[in-house]
Order: structure tokens, then C-alpha cells, then sequence
């Protein structure tokens, strides 16, 4: 049987709130590390409410593998994680070979090589993407409903990680059985926008992300965020951590956890002992990252990829009759819509 456990909240919700965007670490972790298998509670309005399952040694090492040849290549750079990527870091690699303009917390306008202030506030960059599919975008680049371009230019990766995603969604479906199922009834509304096999509709993955306190924005209110990690190496921290309620967990190869990710939470920082140092030193390097580039973590010996499986929350707005061109494999040109 897993432990249970029952934690109140130790920082107000105005007192959270102050600290988005900012780095956490293990001082904010108040009870005794999740390393065994654990359902946490909390108590709202006088009733238990669940804040995460989690399991260990509950993926076999052959769905790892699966997991990393199909995704291990498709945590790209980005510059949108929002307050996740922590604040503007002006000393780092990336923005310090930039003129930084507006900054404002996790946010920044920058000069263009023309000389003009960037239109877009930008955030640190981390190797960060999506895969799946993406609810209509009517702000900036006005995109319909979709798989994401990235999904579209690595297709066949993207099919071969299935089962490995499908592992993921069955321990979903047997930890917190009510949820899964009002988000498979929603997810199957909407056929074409789901991974097969799954209640997902996207999967977030990242590469050696330390992400700042933030909530998951997006994803499906009713429903959960589903982890796991596949790593390479050796390292020590990453702890996932909801500092509202001094809870952290240490989520390694083969566990799993099903997380309320609207909830504050964020990452400790991980490091290497001597022992992860000469370890990670004496094993082949997978990656040939140029670390002039600037992405945050991707000079590091050892590895941490971590999968966020969910549902989108706006996909159920999608039309029915969506261009087939956004559901299928694409060459890397961007698809032009008829006007």
C-alpha cells in the first residue's frame, strides 16, 4: 500500500504568488522526501484534496529505452517557457552577448541585429517543445488548430514514442481512475487531436530544465499533469517541488507521478558530486551542443529529459473540418493557409 500523507497549506496564496518566476530550492521542502510510493492530500473547504500520486519503478527499462530513442532529440531551444524559465539572467551566456531592453522579472524585449526593439517579449532560453497538438493561436501568428510544427517535421519519432506515452496514460488511468476518464470523454470529443492510445492531446519536453515557481497554463482544469523522466548520467537534486506546501519529490528513471500542475511548483537546482563528475566524464557523449549558444543547462555531462503529458483545455473549441495539412508529417517549410 502507498504511504498517505496530509499537508496544509505553510504560505498564503498572496505569499505564493509573490514568488512566481523566482528559483526554488530544498529549503522550501518541509517534510521528508518523496522517494517511495506516496499519495499527498491537502484540505480545502474542510475536504481532502489530491495533489499528486507517485510511484516508483513503475516503467520498465525497455519503455525507457523506447522512450529515448524516439524523444531524446526533441527537447529543442526555445524562448517562451513564460515564468517557468526563471528570471531574466543578464550575466548568462545567452543575454549577455544581447542588449536587453524592458526587462521586466522572467520577460524581456531585446535590439534586433537591425537595431529595433524586438516586438515580442521573450524569456531565458531552455530546450523546451511540445509535441501533439496545439489549440488555434489568434494572437500572434494566427494558426489553427494543429499538430505542432515540431510534431509535424519529426513525425515518425513522434509515432515511435507511442507506447511509451501509452504507458504513461495507463498509470494515469489506474492511479486516478474519475480523472482519466473525464479526460479521455473529452479528449475522444475531439478524435483527431488526441495522441492515440492516451487521454493527451500534447506532451511538454524538456532537457536539463530547472523550471521556476509557475503553474501549468493551458492544460485541462479537471484534470492531471503525468510525469516521468529518462536520464543519462548521474546528478543529484531536481527535486520537483510545491513550496506552498513544503512538499518535494525525487522523480528518477522509471517513476512516475500524476501532479495537480496548477499548483505552484518548480525544480531544485541539480549538481554533480566528484563521483557524478568522473562518471559522466567516462561515458560517450550523446548530445554535440555548442554551449556559445547560451541554452540554460545544456552544458552538462549528464542528462534529465522529463515528459508532461496532458490535455489541453481550449482543444475542445477546435472545428471538426481542420485542414488535413496541420494533422500529418510536413517537410520544414512552414504550411502557408489559403486566404
Amino acid at each position: 500500500m502507498p504511504n498517505k500523507i496530509i499537508v496544509d497549506k505553510i504560505l498564503t496564496d498572496a505569499g505564493i504568488k509573490e514568488l512566481e518566476g523566482t528559483w526554488i530550492n530544498e529549503s522550501h521542502i518541509k517534510h521528508p522526501i518523496i522517494e517511495e510510493d506516496t499519495d499527498v492530500y491537502y484540505i480545502e473547504d474542510g475536504h481532502e484534496k489530491l495533489l499528486l500520486k507517485f510511484r516508483k519503478n513503475v516503467i520498465t527499462d525497455n519503455e525507457i529505452r523506447l522512450g529515448w530513442k524516439a524523444y531524446k532529440d526533441l527537447a529543442k531551444p526555445s524562448r517562451g517557457r513564460g515564468a517557468s524559465a526563471g528570471p531574466i539572467n543578464l550575466d548568462g551566456q545567452y543575454w549577455s552577448k544581447r542588449t536587453v531592453v524592458n526587462n521586466k522579472k522572467w520577460m524581456t524585449n531585446y535590439i534586433t541585429p537591425k537595431g529595433e526593439v524586438s516586438k515580442m517579449k521573450v524569456n531565458n532560453q531552455v530546450a523546451s517543445n511540445a509535441i501533439g497538438f496545439f489549440d488555434a493561436d489568434n494572437k500572434m501568428c494566427k494558426l489553427p488548430c494543429r499538430l505542432t510544427h515540431f510534431t509535424r517535421t519529426n513525425f515518425e519519432k513522434y509515432q515511435e514514442g507511442f507506447p511509451f506515452l501509452q504507458k504513461i496514460d495507463k498509470l494515469y488511468k489506474e492511479l486516478i481512475p474519475d480523472a482519466h476518464k473525464r479526460q479521455l470523454d473529452r479528449a475522444n470529443k475531439k478524435p483527431l487531436l488526441k495522441i492515440p492510445g492516451t487521454s493527451f492531446s500534447t506532451v511538454t519536453i524538456n532537457r536539463n530544465f530547472r523550471t521556476a515557481l509557475h503553474r501549468d497554463a493551458g492544460d485541462y482544469r479537471e484534470g492531471f499533469g503525468n510525469l516521468t523522466v529518462i536520464e543519462r548520467g548521474k546528478y543529484h537534486g531536481g527535486y520537483t517541488v510545491f513550496p506552498q506546501f513544503g512538499v518535494g519529490i525525487n522523480l528518477r528513471n522509471n517513476d512516475f507521478v500524476a501532479m495537480d500542475v496548477h499548483q505552484w511548483h518548480s525544480n531544485t537546482p541539480m549538481y554533480e558530486t566528484d563521483e557524478d563528475k568522473a562518471y559522466n566524464e567516462a561515458i560517450p557523449k550523446v548530445y554535440k551542443d555548442n554551449p556559445d549558444i547560451g541554452t540554460a543547462g545544456l552544458y552538462e555531462l549528464y542528462n534529465r529529459i522529463s515528459f508532461v503529458c496532458y490535455l489541453r483545455e481550449k482543444i475542445i473549441n477546435c472545428p471538426d473540418d481542420i485542414d488535413p495539412r496541420f494533422l500529418t508529417k510536413s517537410g520544414h517549410d512552414k504550411i502557408k493557409q489559403e486566404t
